[in-house]
């Protein structure tokens, strides 16, 4: 039996229609996983599984608004409506708002906090909920580098990633007894259309961010696949509260 075989198993990727979360999407499909991506903007979402079905994938989308609990709500239940189950759940859902800390507003604080934190905690709770009835889950949390590295102008986005990283273990901790594994992956800096856009907007960036990888490249977003995957299959059975940086070796700087 392959332990990394993902047949039968249902997984709702929050965020999943782009970017890294696209990457999780078609890794946790093509090890056969049934993935629902919970993504705000309702014609990407559907775009999105539209391309991974071209590829032969099981993969679906429900727009789902994470810093709205009853949107949050509305789209367990229509996954337990539909699939009566729920195995694995990956809150990637993020946002980034960039600003000196002199600078950042409250608007900044709570729309940064009500998607990357609150969001991600009430789609744990939300979903958690399903997995105890069941006695068994996997939650994949995505937080980041920004967690444990400080960079200018990303203060909040780092204490949200943060709080990402120590709910995880917080998490994991609490739902150990029902056989619910919770861990978190910590990407570096990944080739997205979001850091595309910062690299044309800040000439000599990419070279900079680049100098401080010790791999040579920065990320792309299948190079976070196989992470998910394992955390999401049985191979990490006997393993909760970890946070996994996956960063081509920047924290060894």
């Amino acid at each position: 039996m392959d332990i990394f075989d993902l047949s039968g198993k249902i997984a709702i990727v929050t965020g999943g229609n782009r970017g890294i979360g696209f990457g999780i999407t078609k890794g946790l499909a093509n090890a056969g996983a049934t993935v629902v991506i919970a993504n705000r903007n309702a014609p990407a979402g559907q775009a999105a599984a539209e391309s991974a079905k071209k590829e032969g994938l099981n993969v679906i989308a429900i727009a789902t608004d994470v810093s709205d609990i009853s949107s949050i709500a509305s789209m367990v239940a229509k996954v337990i409506n539909n699939f009566g189950k729920i195995d694995i759940l990956v809150n990637n859902a993020a946002v980034v708002r960039r600003n000196p800390p002199e600078d950042i507003s409250e608007e900044d604080w709570d729309f940064t906090m009500n998607i990357n934190l609150k969001g991600l905690f009430f789609c744990c709770q939300l979903v958690g909920r399903e997995m105890i009835k069941h006695k068994k889950g996997k939650i994949i949390n995505v937080s980041s580098i920004g967690s444990y590295l400080v960079r200018h102008g990303a203060s909040v986005y780092a204490a949200s990633k943060a709080g990402v990283s120590h709910l995880t273990r917080a998490l994991a901790f609490e739902w150990a007894r029902y056989n619910i594994n919770v861990n978190a992956i910590a990407p570096g800096l990944t080739l997205t259309d979001m850091s595309k856009k910062r690299f044309e907007e800040y000439p000599g960036y990419y070279e900079k961010v680049l100098s401080e990888i010790p791999r040579g490249r920065v990320g792309v977003p299948d190079d976070y696949a196989g992470a998910a995957i394992f955390f999401a299959s049985e191979a990490s059975d006997y393993i909760t509260g970890q946070v996994l940086y996956i960063d081509g070796g920047v924290i060894l700087g």
